[in-house]
């Protein structure tokens, strides 16, 4: 999520004055405080790691660390430095209201190149490219960052060329502006006010969360001389050009791009080839229908590899896996054809014969390996006795490094061989907290299917007392919760509830059959799986069959939503960021892909989006307390479907009430709004529930 970014951002002085910051371990946090619960204003002091770079030499990492500022009710995020033996850390930018982030190292180890929303000597005036985000320039033997990049519509994305004199950028086209000649009207009449012109739309896909209404502005690449300062166009045409990707010679680059037909009715990107230079055509590598995406050559330049999507009806659903192809075209090769998981971001090991990849397996997310052959794939990390998510990895001369969450801990930078934590931004509130226990927890359904759900017990628990459960349900539906810190069941378990965040069948993590059970069927399968993990808790003696509460956003509010509508059980809810009538989400929301593909037109279909909408049109079966929260300029569940659900159940005489989060999307950005909508929560669960054990 971005917003306009108009302050001035200072620099820390050269690298080679900056004093460096010893790490420190867990150990070094004084033992004799007293552990506390977690509270919501500890959200404001988790640190969010990410977005590694390796060096060239792999002796340093660089990376961005996101922070929030209470006083400002902003977050950021600066760019650090760590050596690979972790002996020294570097700040290497200092702001409180701007960010930085996608550092990357020059192929020759001379610079740090990152994206930066710095207003560096820019006008007021917001359409100024300096106050957009754009490619900024560090010198790793000292000065300044300089601003590289001037483009209009800002830089969301660039990679270094191998000889380090070029950078190819991915920008999005500037928003169309009055010019000096709409200084006057068409009678020569000097304009006398700054009316807004209307908002013209002619896309089929015309709207999406945070980027507002979609005119016709797309993402091109851009190849930038570094050394002139100059960017000239690369891929023209009315469709987004993304990805980018480098051969180990600097003569072509590939890229992922939709361009068969309307590209807003479909899904079917697929891989190109072009010649590192302005006016060259692009050559289509893959044809199979699907997306597919994230391309890398191998380092003798002579395959590509990349993730291959499946078509347009289950492309909401059903994996991506790992796929290699000659740059020459031809049949691709899936090597990794029979891991029926959802894998991301792949990487070829440095001598060619072997990619590493992410890929998201039953509540754990990990590294793994696989021959460029095919084989046997291999785990890397983390270790089955430590399960985690990682979040992001890289890899580099000296080895490679994850990013990677733990049910107890957020995100830290992690060496994969060794397990040692090369960041520790979070070990003081780590050390501070007595966190909930997070374990799995398996259920078996009705129909015989196990559920794979997280479970927290909260500080001080008892065996053989039977909790206060609330159960918050993920969104996606295609995620899953897994070995990871969250600090919205972390802060629930706080108040003395035990939390379970079940993976309802249509959750990732289990394969391709798993997710695609729900297809156009949604809140059916979903809401048994979820009662059936519920059943088992309360069977267990570990919840409380009389205090019951549920939540969640996005789908996870579309299931709190259908789960309140089928059973009375829970007596608390809160839906955040929810639907409950898809008639009304038509042509109101970003997926009108996923409507047309799954459920069909509601002319034609219209029994189907009524089964799909029992919760609005069977409104007057729920009799649980609802909570409804919402961002106000949220695209992707638009505000109207909370609205509609909180007035039906007020008609209803049900107690409920609607929380509206001005200028907020679908995630909430301002970090005042994050804690409040925790306290809300925790407010209602309590009045309703009851306080915790």
């Amino acid at each position: 999520m971005r917003t306009p970014i108009i302050h001035r951002l200072f620099f820390a002085p050269p690298i080679l004055s900056i004093c460096a910051i010893t790490l420190l371990s867990g150990a070094a946090v004084a033992k004799d405080v007293d552990k506390r619960p977690f509270q919501p204003t500890d959200i404001h002091r988790v640190k969010q790691v990410g977005d590694v770079a390796i060096s060239p030499n792999g002796e340093w990492l660089a990376y961005a660390l996101g922070a929030t500022d209470v006083d400002k009710d902003t977050s950021s995020s600066n760019l650090f430095m760590v050596r690979w033996d972790g002996s020294e850390r570097i700040q290497l930018t200092h702001t409180r209201k701007d960010s930085e982030g996608h550092p990357r190292f020059s192929p020759d180890g001379r610079y740090l190149a990152f994206i930066a929303g710095r207003a560096d000597g820019a006008s007021d005036d917001e359409d100024d490219p300096g106050n957009k985000s754009q490619v900024w320039l560090l010198n790793r033997a000292g000065g300044e960052a300089q601003r590289l990049t001037e483009l209009p519509g800002g830089v969301s994305a660039f990679e270094w060329s191998p000889d380090s004199t070029r950078l190819v950028l991915v920008a999005r086209d500037p928003e169309e502006t009055p010019g000096e000649d709409d200084a006057e009207d068409e009678a020569g009449t000097k304009k006398t006010h700054d009316t807004p012109k209307p908002i013209v739309i002619d896309r089929y896909q015309f709207k999406s969360d945070s980027e507002g209404y979609r005119g016709n502005r797309y993402k091109r690449l851009y190849l930038f001389d570094v050394a002139k300062r100059e960017a000239s166009l690369l891929t023209a045409g009315a469709y987004d050009s993304t990805q980018p990707a480098w051969g180990p010679d600097g003569k072509i680059i590939a890229f992922s791009s939709r361009r068969e037909g309307d590209p807003d009715r479909h899904n079917n990107s697929d891989i190109y080839v072009i010649k590192a230079a302005a006016g060259a055509a692009a050559r289509q590598l893959t044809t199979q229908e699907g997306a597919d995406t994230s391309p890398v050559f191998s380092p003798d330049g002579q395959r590509i590899a990349y993730l291959q999507g499946s078509a347009s009806k289950y492309a909401s659903y059903d994996p991506a896996t790992l796929a290699i192809i000659s740059v020459d075209g031809g049949e691709p090769f899936l090597p990794a054809a029979k891991r029926d998981r959802n894998i991301q971001s792949p990487r070829w090991t440095s001598d060619g014969k072997a990619v590493l990849f992410l890929v998201a397996d039953d509540r754990v997310q990990a590294v793994e390996r696989v021959s460029a052959g095919g084989g046997r794939i291999k785990r890397l990390y983390p270790p089955a006795k430590q399960p985690g998510v990682v979040k992001s990895f890289a890899a580099g001369r000296k080895g490679i490094v994850a990013v990677t969450s733990f049910g107890q801990r957020p995100a830290e930078i992690y060496r994969l061989a060794d397990g040692v934590a090369l960041s520790s931004h979070n070990s003081a509130l780590h050390e501070q907290i007595e966190w909930a226990t997070v374990e799995g927890f398996d259920s078996i359904g009705e129909d015989g299917v196990r559920i794979g759900s997280m479970l927290l017990k909260p500080p001080g628990y008892r065996k053989g007392v039977a909790y206060p459960t609330i159960v918050y349900v993920h969104g996606g539906p295609v995620g899953q919760d897994g070995y990871e810190f969250d600090t919205i069941s972390q802060a629930l378990a706080a108040r003395g509830y035990l939390v379970v965040n079940p993976n309802y069948r249509g959750s990732s993590g289990r394969g391709q059959e798993f997710s695609r059970a729900i297809y156009a069927k949604w809140g059916q399968l979903e809401i048994k799986d979820i009662h059936a993990v519920v059943d088992t808790l309360v069977e267990q003696g570990l919840a409380d069959a009389e205090r019951l509460g549920i939540g969640g956003w996005s789908y996870g509010g579309m299931n709190t939503n259908y789960a309140i509508a089928t059973d009375t059980r829970f007596i608390a809810a809160v839906s955040g960021a929810s639907i409950a009538n898809m008639i009304t989400g038509y042509g109101t929301d970003q997926y009108i892909r996923q409507y047309e593909n799954e459920l069909g037109l509601p002319w034609e279909s219209i029994d189907t989006y009524l089964q799909v909408s029992y919760p609005f049109f069977h409104a007057d079966r729920i009799k649980t307390p609802t909570l409804f929260m919402c961002g106000e300029k949220d695209f992707n569940v638009p505000l109207i479907n909370s609205e509609q659900m909180y007035q039906a159940l007020r008609s209803l005489n049900v107690p409920t009430q609607l929380i509206i989060y001005p200028g907020q999307h679908h995630g909430l950005a301002k970090p005042s709004y994050q804690q409040d909508r925790l306290e809300r929560m925790l407010e209602w669960y309590g009045k309703y529930l009851g306080p915790g054990m």
